[in-house]
């Protein structure tokens, strides 16, 4: 099978690795490209629906990887100690080696991988993101045409495909439970999926009892985070965390004309979060 190429681009559900599917589709037609995405099984109910729409806007399907092990059954095996940005086990077992499982019967008979990967131009170098097999190449073709955030959005909106529906209240995709939400993230995660977030506090619960170190979110545990007068404090600290953002990246005859949606994103963009799982 020597000789033979393979060219794969992940989707996450999120905004830029939609852009990159429909920029690939129209620049790059001679290009025949698998769309994968890795399931977690604890993924967003508007990521779903966005794959869905996407899958229709390329014509062409989206090949679901599964985990063989599911997060149940990876929590166990990690002593019931929850996942954190220190001990990222599920994005390594949940996502990564699907991955990597797919990829390696073709990697191993010669075939030569293409992966595709949605770094955009105004973002900075990441290392992780390299081959780490002789037959595999990686390629950031949002990066290589010079398409910024902004450029991402507008393409996304003039294909008439648009954001996923869950930018209207997170800013990223990822699981339900995802530990890099913004606690203003698990505070709408409350109201907006009420299923999911009573599901993440017993995930939690259980971990306490076993030992875990960590709750999903920093220095508080769900049941603390979701009392009333928490969640104002929450909700007045992110309304201050907006305004100083904008004072701070705007100038004062601009600030009337951004949108609340924006200084969101401004306030998501300052944080850190998973390459893998958030493209």
């Amino acid at each position: 099978m020597t000789g033979e190429a393979m060219h794969v681009l992940g989707l996450s559900g999120g905004r830029d690795s939609a852009a990159l599917a429909v920029w690939m589709r129209d620049h790059r037609p001679d290009i025949d490209v698998r769309y994968f995405f890795t399931d977690t099984g604890k993924e967003l109910p508007e990521v779903y629906d966005y794959l869905g729409r996407l899958e229709g806007f390329l014509g062409k399907p989206i090949e679901m990887l599964n985990p063989g092990r599911d997060f149940d059954f990876w929590l166990a095996e990690y002593g019931h100690f929850l996942p954190s940005p220190r001990t990222r086990w599920c994005t390594r077992q949940l996502k990564i080696q699907p991955f990597q499982k797919w990829l390696k019967p073709h990697l191993d008979a010669g075939v030569e991988v293409h992966s595709y990967v949605a770094i955009r131009a105004d973002e900075p170098s990441r290392s992780g993101m390299i081959a780490t097999h002789p037959n595999m190449h990686v390629h950031f073709p949002l990066r290589e045409a010079g398409l910024d955030k902004a450029s991402v959005i507008g393409l996304l909106e003039n294909s008439g495909l648009g954001l996923p529906d869950y930018y209207r209240w997170r800013s990223r995709s990822g699981c339900t439970f995802c530990f890099y939400q913004q606690k203003i993230e698990w505070v709408r995660l409350m109201r907006e999926h009420p299923d999911a977030f009573e599901e993440a506090k017993r995930y939690e619960k259980s971990a306490i009892e076993h030992g875990s170190p960590f709750t999903w979110t920093q220095n508080e545990s769900l049941e603390e985070l979701a009392r009333p007068e928490r969640v104002s404090e929450i909700e007045r600290n992110h309304e201050e965390r907006k305004a100083q953002a904008l004072a701070r990246r705007m100038p004062n005859p601009l600030r009337a004309r951004i949108t609340d949606e924006t200084v969101e994103q401004m306030l998501a963009d300052e944080e850190s979060g998973c390459l893998v799982c958030h493209k």
